[in-house]
């Protein structure tokens, strides 16, 4: 099973000054962070997409490039793409140039985004929310699967016999996972199509999402796909250390990002005991000492069968040096003990 870190690039707000913090130098603590999961053996890192003042990153391809030159083996991928609101073909021109830069380290995670504030953006309608992101899809897979691509849809202007170039190292092939947040149709979607799955389990309990993976598993096989090729990534919001009074005070992140977000979708404040409860084993929270975050992963594993595991490592902009250490830890401590579990 891989295990890898994701992040969305959270920016803290500072209460005195009434600003976020500096988007430069939280990129530039990322790219020290990944370089650091390469070292440390981590398998992958994802970066998300946002438009929004409190997020650093909203192209997640140029801090992908980036951290290519400086790491060796770890995959990069974003986490996610907003598919619906961005351009099949500029999609996979800027993977594929990520791909030559990595030497075949890129992957795609498609979905639709917890966001809009893209679509406005871009000059997109929500009118066409699900229209936009099927027919995106399909001309995606089909630029990633054919040299010369033909194809006509409602919302895009037709392509005849044309090659998107360059081509990514494996004969022109990215891997592109569906990523989703438990939507039946959308786990649907990606099992007919033969597409490996990330499924973003962030809230409630983890074992609630058994039905659902289940569902996948066994529409992947009534399409006749491969079955070993099948690939089932958690991702879920996950922090390291071995200090109980960081692990506690890493709440005060977690619940300022937390209720910042909630505020705009009609959420309660973010409580402590949500945070414990979260926590626990049956929670979907991965935080704690190495040895309960590597028994959460290994139960998942369990529950699933999942062949991969991302952590997201971000969640309200802890400090550059604690979210070293817990890196350091995920790739020391917590993968090795994934591993013998």
């Amino acid at each position: 099973m891989e295990l890898g870190i994701g992040m969305f690039g959270d920016l803290a707000f500072d209460q005195a000054t009434g600003k976020y913090r500096d988007a430069g130098t939280k990129i530039r603590e990322i790219l020290d962070q990944v370089k650091l999961m390469d070292e440390v053996g981590l398998d992958v890192f994802a970066m998300g997409e946002h438009h929004r003042p409190d997020y650093a990153v909203s192209s997640p391809e140029m801090v992908l490039a980036a951290a290519a030159s400086i790491t060796k083996n770890i995959k990069l991928a974003s986490g996610v793409t907003v598919l619906s609101s961005s351009e099949p073909v500029k999609v996979y021109e800027d993977f594929a140039t990520l791909d030559l830069i990595s030497d075949g380290r890129a992957e795609i995670f498609v979905g639709r985004g917890s966001f809009i504030e893209s679509f406005p953006l871009y000059g997109y309608s929500l009118n066409d929310y699900e229209e936009l992101f099927n027919e995106k899809l399909e001309l995606l897979m089909k630029i990633n699967t054919e040299e010369n691509v033909t194809w006509s849809g409602k919302l895009r202007a037709p392509m005849q016999n044309q090659t998107v170039y360059p081509r990514a190292k494996n004969g022109g092939k990215i891997p592109i996972w569906r990523a989703v947040g438990g939507t039946p149709q959308s786990v649907l979607s990606a099992a007919q199509m033969g597409m490996p799955l990330v499924v973003a389990i962030i809230g409630g309990m983890p074992a609630q999402f058994r039905n659902l993976i289940e569902f996948y598993k066994q529409e992947y096989k009534k399409a006749g796909h491969d079955v070993s090729q099948m690939q089932i990534a958690v991702h879920s919001h996950t922090f390291v250390s071995n200090d109980p009074s960081v692990v506690d005070g890493y709440f005060h992140n977690y619940k300022s990002q937390m209720d910042r977000v909630g505020a705009s979708r009609g959420w309660a404040p973010y409580t402590k005991m949500q945070y414990d409860g979260g926590r626990s084993r049956e929670g979907a929270l991965f935080i704690g000492s190495p040895a309960e975050v590597a028994d959460k992963i290994a139960y998942m594993k369990e529950l699933f069968g999942i062949t991969r595991f991302i952590g997201h490592m971000d969640i309200g902009d802890p400090a550059h040096d604690i979210t070293l250490k817990s890196i350091e830890l995920f790739g020391d401590e917590v993968k090795p003990a994934v591993q013998d579990l």
